[in-house]
This record gives C-alpha cells, structure tokens and sequence, in this order.
C-alpha cells in the first residue's frame, strides 16, 4: 500500500531557508574582518620572533666562536659577520650559499644600527630593528640591549 506524504513531512518551507541564509551571511559579515585582523597581527608577531631567532643565533655565535659577531641587515635578510661589519659573511647550517639569513614571512625590517656581540653574549653595540607587516598593518620593535637581552616590543 502507498503512503502518502502529509502536509507536517514536506522538508524545509522557503521563508526557513532565507533566514538560515541571512543568519549565515550575518555571522560571515562579521567573523571575515576579525579573521584578517588576526592574521596580520599573528604574522606581524611570527616576523618579530623570527628576527629576535636570528639576533639570538648570533649571540650564540659569538659565544661559541669566541669572537665579535656583527648583525647586518638589508630589510628582508640577516648576515652574520665575525670579527667587523666588513668582513665577508659567515656561512653555516643556518644560512644560504651566501651566507644569508632569509626572513620566511615576507616583513620587512629596518635597523637603527648593526648590532655586534662579544665573545661573552653581551652587546657590544645595542640596537634596535623595527619589523614591518608585508601587508602594512602595523609595526613591532625587537631591541638588544648592551647586556645582549632581546626584547619584543610595541
């Protein structure tokens, strides 16, 4: 015997389905500025963390190798010098062919000066970088102080 569908089994009404796609379309009106928002600040933080990285590998380096090590930059990569800011670059695990430290989430930075470390991890000319969002949203501080401290900061 057939069953026939009563009016109570029909599925979802028209009017239902609009407000499903309203409320939908509501919830993304607000949730897509925020989620970019986030994205360029968690970028921005990542670029800083990852300059901090560098400038620390570099007091390392100067600890292990017992020598000066000079911080260059030209905005988008780091090389790391031993001895003089003029000396060829260093080359090691950490660097291209070139001796370059590339910076993976395409920020920018710019220094106030090259920061050289002694043999004992301390500063021996601080500095400060200044570490740009890629998308122009905003601006970190990553400072070495004289003691060879790095700090993140606004």
């Amino acid at each position: 015997m057939a069953r026939r569908a009563t009016r109570g089994e029909s599925g979802f009404s028209l009017a239902e389905l609009i407000v499903l796609l309203a409320v939908i379309g509501i919830l993304t009106a607000f949730s897509v500025p925020m989620m970019l928002t986030y994205w360029r600040t968690a970028t921005l933080m990542a670029g800083a963390r990852e300059v901090a990285a560098a400038l620390n590998s570099a007091r390392e380096l100067a600890i292990r190798e017992n020598k000066k090590v000079c911080v260059t930059t030209d905005g988008t990569r780091f090389q790391y010098r031993l001895g003089t800011c003029l000396a060829a670059p260093w080359k090691g695990p950490v660097t291209d062919g070139g001796g370059n430290i590339r910076l993976d989430n395409r920020v920018t930075v710019s220094a106030t000066a090259n920061v050289i470390f002694n043999y004992l991890g301390a500063a021996t000319q601080a500095g400060s970088y200044t570490v740009l969002s890629p998308s122009g949203g905003g601006t970190l501080s990553v400072t070495v102080v004289q003691n060879g401290r790095v700090s993140i900061g606004p």
